[in-house]
């Protein structure tokens, strides 16, 4: 069964938030670190702080998209905060 991830990764070097999508979350994750994503290579390198499964795309989609809203990231601060800090 393929699952779909939504996920959030910090950057080590400026606390940046980084929301994404993927179905083979450990592959990404490696892209991201080795410099292979444009938008997260100038902040490297990320660890995961959160990731949340889905198994219809279309959800794992809509929740990606609500993540970057500004209610959604405000609800991601609020969840995480202790990690946050």
């Amino acid at each position: 069964m393929v699952m779909f991830v939504v996920y959030v990764l910090r950057s080590t070097s400026n606390q940046q938030l980084y929301v994404g999508f993927t179905e083979d979350f450990k592959e990404r994750l490696k892209t991201h670190n080795d410099g292979r994503v444009i938008s997260t290579k100038a902040h490297r390198p990320w660890k995961p702080i959160f990731l949340e499964c889905y198994i219809e795309k279309g959800d794992a989609l809509r929740r990606e998209l609500y993540l970057k809203t500004t209610a959604g990231k405000r609800a991601l601060k609020l969840m995480l905060r202790e990690t946050l800090e």
